[in-house]
Order: structure tokens, then sequence, then C-alpha cells
């Protein structure tokens, strides 16, 4: 199942400093865009995205996409309420998709070759630092035959030491991959895991849209 040429799809990566946004008819019009907004993502978010979505029009979406996290929580937190906000208005399938699953497929796309010493289906180990020394973590496999990425591990939050442990564990030859600070340029990856799942026939609901922080933003102590 593919999109009706005259219908488009819109992605979102707010989940670091870099504001990220794609749209494709995945039929020849694609186009995608970075913004270094750091704090100030609250105060530019709308006025890029009108910009940015011109000549299309909200009509002419058929589904959103937005980073879920992990990452930054207020940017994070932004990013899931403003796409809830347009799914809910236009009354369209929002998909939430992994920070490090887009990282992980942005790599895969820009280089296919880089993983051939893993083939058929190469695993990807991902880090990203967390908060209190921590890490985010999540290993993912790609079928380099029919594109798709499979979960092995989801996203969580552990210590160095039981990352490490978890690697090691791992009865697969993998690739470890440290997670950016900008993040805005997957906003594409995003967009195209959530072609992969609309394809499917999956359309979810935006009340189904959370945010993946792993950690709570204020560390209490008792």
């Amino acid at each position: 199942m593919n999109l009706k040429p005259n219908k488009y799809a819109l992605a979102f990566h707010t989940t670091s400093p870099q504001l990220g946004l794609a749209i494709s008819n995945f039929a020849g019009d694609t186009r995608c865009q970075t913004w270094d907004l750091g704090r100030d993502l609250s105060a530019h978010l709308h006025q890029h995205l009108t910009e940015f979505i011109t000549p299309q029009t909200w009509a002419d979406l058929e589904f959103i996409a937005v980073a879920k996290g992990p990452g930054s929580f207020t940017s994070t937190r932004i990013g899931i309420v403003t796409t809830r906000t347009l799914a809910q208005q236009l009354d369209i399938p929002l998909f939430t998709i992994s920070t490090l699953a887009a990282m992980a497929w942005f790599e895969v796309v820009k280089d296919p070759g880089q993983f051939e010493q893993l083939a058929p289906q190469p695993s990807l180990a991902l880090q990203m630092p967390a908060q209190r020394s921590q890490l985010f973590t999540a290993i993912y496999q790609v079928s380099l035959e029919d594109w798709a990425l499979t979960e092995l591990l989801p996203d969580s939050v552990m210590t160095p030491d039981s990352w490490k442990q978890s690697l090691e564990s791992l009865k697969m030859p993998y690739q470890l991959i440290d997670v950016p600070g900008d993040l805005g340029t997957t906003a594409m990856s995003v967009l195209e895991l959530a072609y992969g799942l609309w394809q499917q026939g999956k359309h979810p609901h935006w009340l189904e849209a959370l945010p993946f922080y792993g950690q709570h933003p204020v560390q209490f102590k008792g």
C-alpha cells in the first residue's frame, strides 16, 4: 500500500537541540530541513513548520510521525504535544518512533555497505548519554533484504556496567553506535520508519502517542 501521489506524510524530530522536519509523498517529492534552535524551540517551531510545509497544505497530509525520545525532556514533550494536536485536528494517524531506532535506520540508509561483514541481518547497538552517568540504550537488527528494523532490546536506561554486560551476552556480531547530540537530521528516518508501519496497515490514534523519557527530569532524594 502506497500513498496517493497527492498525499504526503510529515515527520517531526524535536528530541535534541536541533529541530528536524521531513515531508514526502514517497513518489519523488521529498524534502527535509534542520534548524539549531536549542532552548528557542517552542518560540520558533510554529513559524518554521508553517514555512516548511508550503506549498503543501494540512489537508494534503495522510499521517504524521514524531520522534518520541529518548532525548531532552522539554523538547520531546513539545514535539509530542504539537503532533498530537495536529493529528487530532486533522483526524489522521500519528506514529511515534524511537530516537534510537531512527538513528539506527539513518546509519543503515547512509551506508549499507558498512554492515556487509554483519550481513544478512546486522545488529546495531546504540548508546546515548543520559542523566546521572547512565546511558540510553537499545539494540536493533536490520534485514538488508526487505529493509526492516527489528527491536532486539527495547529502549532502556542502564548503567555503563549493565550495558557492557548486555553487549557481552549478545550472541551475535554487532556494531556499536554512539548517538550524537544533534539529531534533527534523522527526521527523514523517523518518516521512513513510520511509512513502513503505515504500509503494513497500521494507523495509530493520536491518543496512543506517548513520549519515552526514560528518566524523570528531576532526581528526588529521600
